[in-house]
């Protein structure tokens, strides 16, 4: 029974979500950066090996559980990029205003807007966890040129959602959370969690 985590993640936003949904488990979820962990090199192609290595790297150092997931934006017309680029689309530092305006060029005289935010989470029991879980989630919607709303992060505000007529970025961060690549990923963890403690 996992009583505390550790999260392979700095994010604050990351941090509030996931501890919020793992509450009603008893699961307290404690930040890399509170122990110390350093961040993780994400050297893979696939979100799959970047949020394993996350994972077991946050649990090696701890010896605790570890929660990590790795997420970004697939573009159709690009071939799936920036997909695992997605944080560092336009370089460093991280700058989610240059990788937008980055991803908007990249289009430019493109008809095929289609894209989807996808999502990993990968959580191992220890570092050396033969067997961890692991789910996913993928948001569909298309990029449009002109930003629009001012909540969310990275390319919120260039991601629409047809069947909503808005931006991400337009969204209230409760509807936002409910039905994202990471919510629908956390919603299939935490049935997976809750399967094993009944």
């Amino acid at each position: 029974m996992i009583e505390k985590l550790v999260l392979a993640s700095n994010n604050a936003g990351k941090l509030k979500e996931f501890a919020a949904l793992l509450a009603p488990l008893g699961i307290e979820v404690i930040p890399q950066g509170r122990l110390n962990v350093p961040e993780c090199a994400e050297p893979h192609y696939t979100f799959l090996e970047n949020a394993l290595e996350k994972a077991r790297h946050a649990s090696h150092m701890t010896g605790l559980p570890a929660l990590a997931d790795d997420s970004g934006i697939c573009v159709e017309a690009l071939g799936g990029k920036p997909g695992v680029q997605s944080a560092r689309f336009a370089g460093e530092p991280k700058s989610d205003e240059r990788n937008n305006a980055k991803l908007v060029e990249k289009l430019q005289g493109k008809a095929n807007r289609r894209a989807y935010y996808y999502c990993v989470l990968v959580l191992v029991r220890h570092a050396d966890d033969p067997q961890p879980l692991v789910v996913d989630g993928a948001w569909y919607g298309e990029v449009v040129d002109t930003p629009s709303g001012n909540g969310g992060f990275g390319y919120d505000p260039h991601f629409w959602l047809p069947s909503h007529g808005c931006t991400v970025a337009d969204l209230p961060a409760g509807v936002k959370n409910g039905i994202s690549h990471r919510g629908q990923a956390m919603q299939a963890l935490l049935a997976k969690l809750q399967a094993q403690l009944a």
